[in-house]
């Protein structure tokens, strides 16, 4: 057996970078830029950003076996959460206070807007880039929603950061996540065995 074993493969996010656009939006081709429909949604915490997939099976059992006889997969949700730190970025705002990004567009120096009273059910497309030297991931979701949100503390200590769950849904003509790796000059050949 080959020792694959590579410490160059560890990753460490050494920058994190979150990108919003209109809902169904492409991604851009091997990790070049976003567009200009892409907007910045500012500075995250050294915590990063938390992807979790959440996977639900339900067990089909059958009279004379102990052991279920197939596994039915139920439920696949997968969400990322993240704390921004420009708790007055526009488009955070906006996420956060569930309004258009229209509403923050000030009149002279001051945005004022209502919080509804009734949740929206506004979505955008994400990119989610972390990188580590060379190396870098992106999780490109089409179709997100916010569905959770931190409590908002404004203080005098600190910046106030804003917390937010996003939920993702499957794209237009794309699944709801796509995920990118490009290994930056690593030999990854040995993980695949070769073709007779």
């Amino acid at each position: 057996m080959a020792d694959t074993r590579n410490a160059d493969l560890t990753f460490g996010a050494t920058d994190y970078l979150v990108y919003a656009a209109p809902l169904n939006t492409a991604s851009p081709a091997d990790f070049a830029d976003p567009t200009a429909a892409w907007v910045s949604l500012g500075w995250i915490t050294t915590e990063g950003g938390l992807f979790k997939r959440e996977d639900e099976t339900k067990d089909v059992e059958a009279a004379g076996s102990l052991d279920p006889i197939r596994t039915l997969m139920t439920k696949s949700v997968k969400s990322a959460q993240v704390t921004f730190l420009e708790g007055l970025n526009p488009f955070v705002r906006a996420l956060y206070d569930n309004v258009p990004i229209e509403a923050l567009e000030p009149t002279v120096d001051v945005a004022s807007y209502d919080l509804p009273d009734k949740p929206a059910d506004l979505r955008y497309a994400f990119i989610f880039d972390t990188m580590d030297g060379s190396k870098r991931m992106r999780l490109y979701m089409p179709n997100g929603l916010v569905t959770e949100r931190g409590d908002e503390q404004p203080q005098t200590g600190d910046a106030m950061a804003v917390q937010m769950t996003v939920k993702f849904f499957k794209g237009a003509t794309s699944a709801a996540v796509k995920r990118s790796i490009k290994y930056g000059g690593i030999d990854i050949s040995g993980f695949f065995p070769e073709t007779p």
